[in-house]
């Protein structure tokens, strides 16, 4: 206990001494991307924190980390939380191929690639789905044909979020279309930086284009860039979502978020419109949703910090399923929530709205998505009912 004491001191002495003002308090978390400039803290920070080993906080020391233990990582959360300090760098680098690449690469493959996203040298993207397989994933068609030390890559892949920021993207190929489809699956990773590689954003309800089409015409991609071996794509892929389902639940303490818990302003939002001077949201219905909600939320960061005290390597596994749904389902009940409080001030569109309003509305379309990305609120349903209560198929 001395010893986690003396880590706290120290960790909390550090970050007031070396954590910019313009990295404390809401703002833009990078990705890493390379075409994104950043604020000039928000970079100090970033730099700061990458030569402490705290982007990865749990990785090895010779690969960018700290080699914190699970403790000495509460703390380091907590510590940050306490100044209200951003989180110096996100993304699929640090949350999911760089664990998966931890679990399942070579020792090459490690220090090649856990560098590069330790440091945030670099965005990554994500190709998994298709226009033909989406839930059934395993149904994918875009082909990776060896062709002496490379592999030629060739198809599409759809909802590739953050492509046009993207510097690298992992993508599930096809290996060996005459195996079952499940056996002939491989994860490579792409260069998108070449001519091979092409992007199309697709614009959402909500204006924004986060979303893209990542198209591979004739791409190139190293032989010893495929991770976990040929035809294993399967396996190092399923891996690879438990990574990314924690991710979104805030308990993958193997990235840079575990743990942490991103403030709502649901509470605030919903007494500008609906309460008196006081303070008390007159409308009965809606005081007792938002006590409901605030329940909700106040339980769900209970669980989130006893997934992660009770975590025994860097992801958990189907457990992931149920505590991403439930944040997932609390934060689009919050939503709603706050889209009723404004009434008809919450559909105004345009030059017309309320910065704050059209901002809510734009969320609200958002993260209708929260149930989808990751694996649908069925998919995950259904690994909570086979593989957590270990009911019958």
């Amino acid at each position: 206990m001395a010893d986690l004491e003396a880590f706290r001191t120290e960790t909390r002495s550090w970050l007031e001494e070396n954590c910019p003002p313009g990295a404390r308090g809401p703002g833009y978390v990078p990705l890493g991307s390379r075409t994104i400039e950043l604020e000039p803290d928000t970079r100090l920070w970033q730099e700061r924190m990458a030569e402490k080993g705290w982007t990865v906080p749990t990785w090895p020391k010779a690969y960018g980390g700290a080699e914190l233990e699970r403790e000495e990582y509460n703390i380091l959360v907590q510590e940050l939380q306490k100044i209200g300090a951003r989180t110096p760098l996100t993304g699929r680098g640090v949350n999911y191929i760089g664990p998966t690449i931890l679990e399942f690469g070579t020792e090459e493959q490690k220090a090649k690639w856990l560098p590069v996203c330790a440091r945030g040298d670099g965005a990554w993207a994500m190709g998994y789905s298709e226009p033909g397989a989406g839930s059934d994933l395993a149904s994918l068609s875009t082909r990776a044909v060896r062709d002496g030390d490379n592999y030629v890559i060739n198809g599409s892949k759809i909802w590739t979020s953050d492509a046009t920021y993207c510097d690298y993207i992992f993508v599930l190929v096809r290996t060996s279309p005459d195996k079952p489809k499940h056996e002939g699956i491989s994860l490579v990773l792409v260069d998108m930086g070449q001519p091979g590689v092409q992007v199309s954003p697709i614009q959402l309800i909500s204006g924004a284009s986060p979303f893209c089409e990542t198209h591979f015409d004739n791409a190139i991609v190293p032989v010893e860039d495929l991770i976990g071996g040929v035809d294993n794509g399967w396996t190092v892929g399923k891996r690879l979502l438990q990574f990314e389902r924690s991710t979104h639940a805030g308990i993958n303490i193997s990235g840079s978020q575990g743990g942490r818990t991103v403030e709502n302003n649901v509470r605030e939002l919903v007494q500008t419109y609906t309460a008196d001077e006081t303070g008390r949201v007159q409308d009965h219905p809606t005081r007792k949703w938002l006590t409901q909600f605030e329940m909700n939320t106040r339980a769900q960061q209970l669980t989130q910090k006893r997934a992660v005290e009770e975590l025994q390597s860097r992801a958990p596994g189907f457990t992931s399923s149920a505590v991403k749904l439930s944040n997932a389902l609390n934060i689009q009940d919050g939503d709603e929530l706050v889209l009723a409080a404004m009434g008809a001030q919450g559909l105004r569109w345009g030059e017309s709205a309320d910065k704050a309003e059209l901002d809510s509305v734009k969320k609200w379309l958002y993260q209708k998505s929260l149930t989808i990305a990751g694996g649908t609120k069925e998919v995950q349903l259904n690994i909570i009912a086979k593989r957590v209560l270990g009911l019958p198929d």
